[in-house]
């Protein structure tokens, strides 16, 4: 294909790299890797989708900060780059850079970061990315199981909290106020 350069393994490369190479998405940069992501299904899509309406419909007149759909590249480490995507995720006004959201990667980690499994993922890989993006500095992790109908919470100096369809995350102080309500996602 023209234009797509050839990434080995072997080959490190920056945010600044990805972005100038939009034939590699959908991928994500971890440590210098460039990670070939598939697309998802239906219902990956779906439940995203409400949890994105949900958290948006509570942030935006209360005038939190902004929420942001999938894809969205935040860098997570620097040098070498980690630039994850979450499915869905939330950053507070005050952590908003002054200059505004640009098209560029977001420089500064999310508040909170939803991830939906997909079929193709597993809950090992979803919980060493939900502690990456905890170590990271990300404040509250959601990672949540269609498959299942269960999710799991994620927060420093704490244990994770599993959750079944009866449940209802709370968006603690990350969201006061809010709560996901396990049984609207499905």
């Amino acid at each position: 294909m023209e234009g797509t350069a050839f990434i080995s393994p072997e080959t490190y490369v920056t945010g600044d790299d990805v972005l100038a190479h939009p034939e590699w998405e959908p991928c994500e940069l971890v440590r210098g890797k460039v990670l070939f992501m598939s697309s998802a299904g239906g219902e990956h899509g779906m439940v995203a989708g409400e949890i994105f309406g949900l958290i948006r419909d509570f942030v935006k007149p209360r005038n939190l900060g902004k929420v942001f759909a999938a894809e969205t590249g935040f860098f997570i480490e620097r040098d070498p780059d980690t630039v994850r995507a979450p499915d869905v995720s939330f950053l507070a006004k005050e952590r908003i850079p002054s200059n505004g959201i640009s098209a560029a990667f977001v420089p500064v980690v999310p508040d909170l970061a939803v991830e939906v499994k997909s079929p193709s993922d597993t809950w090992r890989d979803l919980d060493k990315k939900a502690i990456e993006f905890v170590e990271a500095g990300v404040r509250l992790v959601w990672v949540v199981d269609p498959s299942t109908k269960t999710a799991r919470s994620y927060r420093a100096g704490r244990d994770v909290l599993e959750c079944d369809v009866s449940k209802i995350i709370p968006g603690e102080d990350v969201l006061p106020g809010f709560e996901l309500k396990m049984k609207d996602l499905f």
